[in-house]
C-alpha cells in the first residue's frame, strides 16, 4: 500500500529515495521502501506518483491531496488492492 507524508516530513531511515523510474524499480524489486518527492505542480505531481508507483515506490512526498485517489486506482490497476467500488455494466 502507498503512503502519502507531508513536504516536509522526515523519511525513515529504512527508506531510500529514487531519482529515477529506473532507480525506483531496481530498488523495489531488491525489497527496499522506495519514497520519491513529487513535483509542486499538482497535475506533474498526479502524473509522476502514478508512473512511480507502476516502478515499485510506495512512500511520496507532497502537499496535493489528490494524489492520494490517484494512487489508490493505481493501485487497484496493479491488483494490490480490491476496487472501492464495483458496478457491473448491465445492458
Amino acid at each position: 500500500m502507498s503512503q502519502v507524508i507531508g513536504p516536509d516530513v522526515e523519511l525513515d531511515p529504512g527508506w531510500v529515495e529514487a531519482g529515477s523510474l529506473a532507480e525506483a524499480s531496481e530498488l523495489a524489486r531488491a525489497g527496499r521502501t522506495v519514497a520519491v518527492t513529487l513535483p509542486e505542480d499538482e497535475t506533474e505531481a498526479i502524473a509522476t506518483a502514478v508512473a512511480y508507483a507502476w516502478a515499485g515506490a510506495t512512500v511520496f512526498r507532497t502537499s496535493h491531496p489528490a494524489v492520494r485517489q490517484a494512487l489508490d486506482m493505481t493501485e487497484v490497476l496493479l491488483g494490490r488492492r480490491p476496487p472501492a467500488l464495483a458496478r457491473r455494466g448491465l445492458a
